[in-house]
């Protein structure tokens, strides 16, 4: 399927654009998301992540990826708009230096990670982590990326969805 996913990163942070764009892409098309829906991720520095996180949850601290749902639907003749994804790149880089992870394969466990939370997935509850770990698992592998590569990025990150 086609999607409008657009990458802006105004700071030209080293990132390989495509290998994020098929990360949402995977995501979406497992869950049958309608043709044409747009999601923008913004790749951007620690304050500006910060800020965003202070604002919307409280939390005055850098983190690797915030989520946030489009909350208005979209104009007629508009493709649906699921939302954005907000990385912070030196935050995000930081963290896979010290995990020994390679860098865009913990982005694309990012953008992987937010995509689920526009989808509406949480890891609120044990049961509801256990469905969203086993989606996220099924997108890295698709993606070539091994899924254990997840437990020490949640054990040390708090993001969450804006």
């Amino acid at each position: 399927m086609t999607y409008e996913i657009e990458v802006q990163n105004d700071d030209a942070y080293p990132v390989n654009d495509e290998r994020l764009i098929t990360a949402v892409r995977e995501v979406l098309e497992r869950h049958a998301v309608e043709a044409g829906t747009a999601v923008t991720i913004v790749i951007t520095s620690n304050e500006d992540v910060a800020a965003l996180n202070r604002d919307f949850r409280g939390v005055d601290s850098p983190t690797d990826i915030l989520s946030f749902p489009a909350d208005i639907p979209p104009m007629p003749g508009e493709p649906p708009y699921l939302g954005d994804l907000i990385i912070a790149y030196p935050y995000a880089s930081a963290q896979a230096a010290r995990e020994g992870h390679v860098l865009m394969e913990s982005l694309a466990l990012l953008v992987v990670h937010g995509s689920l939370h526009l989808l509406g997935y949480d890891h609120d509850t044990p049961e509801n982590k256990a469905e969203m770990w086993a989606e996220q698992a099924e997108a890295l592998v698709a993606l070539g990326i091994s899924p254990e590569i997840v437990p020490p990025l949640e054990k040390e990150s708090d993001h969450d969805e804006g």
